[in-house]
C-alpha cells in the first residue's frame, strides 16, 4: 500500500522555522520535518515533548549496578567465599569499578535499543527518503494525508506553505509508511483535524 505525503521544500533554516509556526497555528498536524543539520528551536517550534531517554538511562544504568553487585557478592561470598587481602567476604568498596563499568555499559546499550525501537530505526529495513535533498541543502515539511481527507485542508496547507516561502510543494507516494514523529505531544497519531477556519 502506498503512502501519500504532501511535501513542502524549503531553502532556508529560518524560513522553515517560520513555516512551522505558521502552519501549526492555524491548527495543522505537521507528521515531520526534515534538515540538513539540526535547526536551534525546531523542537520548540513543532511542539516536541522533551525526551525521556535520560530516564531510560537510570533505569538501565540502575539494572547494571544491582546485576554487577549481585554477581560479584555470590561469587565471592557465596558459591566461592576467598579472603583477599584479609578484606571481608562483602567488599563492596572493592566492587566499585566492575560496578562502574556495567553501570555505564547497561546504561549505553539500553538507550541505544530502545532509541532505535522507538524510532522503528532497523539493520533490515532498507531506509526511504521523502526528498534527497534534505542530504544537501533542502528543508522539508511533510504532512501525511491520511489525515487530511478533504480538498479544502489540502489546499489550506498548500497555501500556507506558499505564503510562508516554500519554493516547491508536491504530493510523494512512498512504499513504506515514515515513522510517526513518537516525541510529539499527540503522540503521533492520526486524529481528526479540528483547525479554526
Amino acid at each position: 500500500m502506498k503512502h501519500k505525503y504532501l511535501v513542502g521544500v524549503y531553502n532556508d533554516d529560518d524560513v522553515l522555522l517560520n513555516a512551522v509556526a505558521k502552519v501549526r497555528k492555524d491548527g495543522y498536524k505537521i507528521h515531520e520535518v526534515f534538515t540538513p543539520f539540526p535547526v536551534h528551536g525546531l523542537d520548540e517550534a513543532m511542539g516536541l515533548q522533551d525526551t525521556r531517554l535520560h530516564t531510560i538511562g537510570f533505569v538501565f544504568g540502575a539494572i547494571g549496578t544491582l546485576t554487577a553487585l549481585s554477581v560479584m557478592s555470590y561469587t565471592m561470598a557465596i558459591d566461592w567465599p576467598v579472603i583477599v587481602g584479609g578484606k571481608p567476604f562483602f567488599s563492596f568498596p572493592a566492587y566499585g569499578p566492575i560496578g562502574f563499568e556495567l553501570t555505564v555499559l547497561f546504561a549505553s546499550v539500553g538507550m541505544t535499543v530502545v532509541y532505535y525501537l522507538r524510532n522503528g530505526f532497523s539493520v533490515l529495513k532498507e531506509a526511504e527518503i521523502v526528498d534527497t535533498r534534505i542530504t544537501d541543502d533542502k528543508f522539508v515539511m511533510a504532512f501525511c494525508l491520511k489525515r487530511y481527507h478533504e480538498e479544502a485542508d489540502i489546499n489550506n496547507i498548500t497555501r500556507l506553505m506558499k505564503e510562508s516561502g516554500a519554493e516547491e510543494i508536491y504530493v510523494k507516494e512512498m512504499e513504506n509508511e515514515l515513522a510517526p514523529n513518537l516525541f510529539r505531544q499527540d503522540g503521533g497519531s492520526i486524529t481528526e483535524h479540528a483547525h479554526h477556519h
